[in-house]
């Protein structure tokens, strides 16, 4: 959920001095800064359980999975906070390490007020990422994953995914991720 405010121009240092001393999270892009607001309960355990499935799935390997606490910035210049991601081999951070710029996998935990943005204007700025190979977006409204994967000649395919008993490839990363471990203890009728 995001909530915009209204600033008429501000630098990236300017932001970056922002978010050093914010208590909320913000996302910026043109000298615009959106602000993350908080999510629900089913959220939260979504990104909570997508986040732990694939880091176990990751221990021994050279690939890491990072939280939403990790800001990615893109080519296009959009900085913001995944849900989830994850990079491999060496991280290129830069911003005294608050900011990813290589991640293979970003994941986004879709709510009703973030989907459009989430499936178009931020899809295309993850697009620019040279090295990302995978883009999931997890419904928090039913239980539906999108699994945006880049081809070698650099096109996009989408695979869907509706049922429990799917097993999501990322062979990117060398994992398979099953749906009942995404969609663990989640309470629709909350």
């Amino acid at each position: 959920m995001m909530q915009q405010i209204t600033v008429s121009t501000m630098s990236r240092e300017e932001y970056l001095a922002l978010e050093e001393h914010s208590e909320i999270k913000h996302e910026f892009f043109q000298g615009e800064i959106v602000a993350m607001a908080g999510s629900t309960f089913n959220h939260a355990r979504l990104s909570g359980n997508v986040h732990h499935a694939i880091s176990t799935r990751l221990q021994g390997k050279h690939c890491q999975a990072m939280n939403s606490d990790m800001r990615v910035q893109t080519p296009t210049g959009l900085n913001t906070y995944p849900d989830a991601s994850v990079f491999c081999g060496k991280p290129e951070l830069q911003d005294g390490q608050c900011t990813l710029l290589n991640p293979l996998l970003i994941i986004e935990v879709l709510s009703p007020s973030t989907r459009s943005y989430d499936r178009g204007d931020k899809f295309a700025h993850y697009r620019s990422i040279p090295v990302l190979q995978d883009y999931l977006l997890i419904d928090s409204t039913r239980l539906a994953v999108e699994h945006f994967r880049r081809t070698s000649n650099g096109e996009w395919i989408l695979h869907e995914y509706q049922t429990l008993s799917d097993s999501l490839p990322l062979p990117a990363i060398g994992i398979e991720l099953p749906l009942t471990e995404i969609y663990a203890d989640i309470d629709w009728e909350l």
